[in-house]
């Protein structure tokens, strides 16, 4: 069994080779790939920096040297200092209520209330999650709550990945399906010209298909572990203090100090949801919020300032090794860039379509948006830089626009827990997961969520969809 094993970890390479070798892979692309931009212009109905479809030119190439490439690991770590402090900081203010015990004894709690009926927990925060990323384009926001669920689902006899699904696929899932994101829909159909937020009707029912296939999947895969732990894909690894016991948490006790520690913490949540809603806050103040909500739990506890510094030192050096994932794969962006390689990339996905029957061209649009969120991971970005193209030429082809739409959306918002330069390594950080286990649960179940994606996209051409 420890021969077999030791087999097993040979084959599969470390994290951080893994990502070492996309950008590897990125450099040689540099000199195979020619060199190419698109000019960019201010788009009149958003004052957002656009592409303008027409202006495709090569340019004088830059491959990346060797050496540079090894550079580009660094400048992806600055380039992602905000996302990986980010992390480090939620992780702190969330690890600090874990060793405080009042989680535990809020999740005790909540298995005695459910004793027996608990099944409908975990689908019903995944709708919660699913809901508010339709609304309000809810993604990064959430990631503090995972180490919760994380917690809670390995509690109730599941794992940590059920527990990162919860809000990892519930925030997913809701935002690629969304039908009200003024992020992704409200963007791209602004730079369409189409009414905002119209097809309501059709990304309602496509909302709540692809919502309902992820809780099935979750629910399937919590089950099965559940019934026998051996066939958990987590089987081995240590989640650290995210790992909770069932029947320890069943007999704590929920005490007035416990609810003043969740007090501050819910308090600390709900300006978060209001800060980020009302007042645009992003990383520099959600960091903040967070710094402010961990010391305030820590004084809630009875913790002094020392006592509140050592932990936010530990639970960094939980979450270090995740955190960096995420700038070591944006080292990927910084080759292709240096490169001037990525709108070259985009440009030889995109022209082939113009060829193409209708409902081909549309399922070939998704799958360009699907491959092209591997280069540009952020939602409002892609949506600048692929609709100004993906627009004209649904025209040209006679597809509707919506079609257009709809296409970018499903590419950017389903691979977006998929691509390993999205916010993905990010999650897997939060939650203690390996992100080749991710993958390994992950990934089939993406290749039946793209069928579903073509099956939309086909009716909708079918239909005439506007």
């Amino acid at each position: 069994m420890t021969e077999k094993k030791s087999k097993l970890n040979l084959l599969m390479p470390h994290t951080y080779v893994l990502l070492f070798f996309l950008i590897v892979l990125a450099t040689i692309g540099t000199y195979v790939v020619p060199a190419g931009l698109y000019d960019r212009i201010t788009d009149p109905n958003t004052g957002r920096m656009v592409v303008d479809p027409t202006t495709y030119h090569i340019v004088k190439s830059t491959p990346v040297d060797p050496f540079a490439m090894f550079i580009s690991v660094y400048k992806g770590l600055v380039q992602a200092a905000d996302i990986i402090f980010f992390i480090m900081i939620s992780y702190a203010c969330f690890y600090l209520v874990l060793v405080s015990g009042a989680l535990n004894a809020a999740m005790g709690a909540l298995l005695r209330a459910t004793k027996g009926r608990d099944a409908f927990v975990m689908p019903l925060f995944m709708y919660l999650f699913a809901t508010a990323a339709t609304f309000f384009g809810m993604f990064e926001e959430a990631f503090g709550f995972i180490p919760i669920f994380v917690g809670l689902a390995v509690a109730m006899g599941y794992d940590a990945l059920v527990g990162m699904s919860v809000v990892a696929m519930g925030c997913g899932l809701g935002f690629a399906a969304a039908f009200m994101n003024p992020f992704t829909v409200g963007l791209a159909q602004k730079i369409s010209e189409l009414p905002l937020f119209s097809g309501l009707g059709f990304r309602i029912v496509s909302w709540f298909v692809f919502v309902t296939m992820g809780v099935i999947w979750m629910m399937r895969y919590a089950a099965k572990v559940r019934k026998d732990p051996s066939k958990s894909l987590m089987k081995g690894i240590d989640v650290g203090a995210l790992a909770l016991d069932h029947n320890e948490l069943v007999d704590s006790k929920f005490t007035g100090r416990n609810k003043a520690v969740l007090l501050v913490l819910f308090v600390g949540m709900c300006f978060l949801v209001w800060g980020v809603l009302k007042r645009g806050w992003y990383f520099d103040e959600l960091c903040g919020l967070l710094l402010v909500t961990g010391i305030a739990c820590g004084l809630a506890n009875g913790y002094g300032p020392s006592r509140i510094a050592q932990i936010f030192i530990d639970a960094w050096k939980d979450i270090i090794f995740g955190a960096c994932v995420v700038g070591i794969s944006r080292g990927v962006l910084v080759v292709m860039q240096q490169g001037q390689i990525i709108d070259t990339v985009i440009y030889a996905l995109a022209a082939p379509l113009s060829g193409l029957p209708k409902w081909v061209a549309a399922e070939g649009m998704l799958f360009v948006q699907t491959l092209i969120n591997f280069f540009i991971p952020s939602g409002s970005g892609q949506a600048a830089t692929t609709i100004p193209i993906m627009s004209p030429l649904s025209d040209i082809l006679g597809i509707p626009r919506q079609i257009a739409v709809l296409a970018y959306q499903y590419g950017d918002g389903f691979s977006n827990i998929l691509w390993p330069t999205t916010n993905l390594p990010v999650m897997c950080s939060l939650a203690k997961v390996p992100i080749e286990k991710w993958w390994k649960y992950f990934v089939p179940f993406f290749l039946l969520l793209f069928a579903v994606q073509m099956a939309f996209i086909f009716v909708a051409v079918m239909i005439n969809y506007h």
